[in-house]
């Protein structure tokens, strides 16, 4: 199955060395360049690409809003993309928007090219692009910044006990092996808990459960709830 992917840069250079890259992939097809987001929310209105890479700071419409109209379209639009994120800057707070708003997670414009082809395939096949170690990082930000812990966040009472508990490991940045390890059970069974979560809480990937976790207050720095 080709991929079909939106580049979004406001640097024409970065935008065509992506898109050249991609566009010469056998499953990959570019099928437009725009260089700000309001442009990009357009083209991909007018393309229904599959992935949209994304960069945070633009001008007219930055990435951030741009990835919120994209992935809440108005009702004649059907169509709705993975924005997997492009930023100069390693982890700072447009991308922790960027993640609230939807993406499915960030490259650095300085990764190198078999990292950004292999993201455009992760993305594409539905899962997130956020290695343990950057989830870490990205809890040691949220952490300065989520609610405090409460008993029983409301929005969690779909999930059982277990379920509440791998969603904590999720949240600390710990792989599917590292929480099987850490709960005695098998990968597989961490695999299908987490896929039951992500469903029961209506987020599309394992970025997202991280932000309900933190957002919710079931997961704060340095303790749970």
């Amino acid at each position: 199955m080709t991929i079909k992917v939106l580049v979004v840069d406001d640097q024409a250079m970065v935008r065509a060395g992506f898109a050249a890259l991609l566009a010469a992939q056998p499953d990959m097809e570019v099928v437009g360049e725009a260089d700000d987001g309001e442009r990009g929310v357009a083209l991909s209105h007018e393309h229904g690409p599959d992935v949209v890479l994304m960069d945070v700071r633009m001008p007219v419409l930055n990435g951030i809003e741009a990835t919120r109209r994209l992935l809440d379209p108005p009702a004649h639009i059907t169509h709705v993309p993975r924005v997997l994120m492009l930023t100069t800057f390693d982890i700072d707070d447009y991308v922790y928007e960027a993640l609230r708003a939807g993406a499915s997670g960030f490259l650095l414009k300085d990764a190198l090219p078999a990292d950004l082809i292999a993201g455009v395939r992760v993305v594409a096949g539905g899962q997130a692009l956020l290695a343990p170690t950057v989830t870490r990082r990205l809890i040691e930000h949220f952490s300065r910044t989520a609610a405090p812990p409460i008993t029983n966040p409301p929005r969690l009472d779909v999930l059982t006990d277990r379920e509440r508990e791998v969603l904590v490991h999720v949240a600390r940045g710990l792989s599917n092996t590292e929480i099987a390890d850490a709960l005695f059970i098998a990968e597989q069974t961490v695999k299908s808990h987490v896929s039951r979560i992500l469903g029961k809480l209506g987020v599309r990937d394992r970025v997202q459960a991280v932000v309900v976790a933190y957002e919710t207050g079931l997961v704060s720095s340095g303790r749970s709830s």
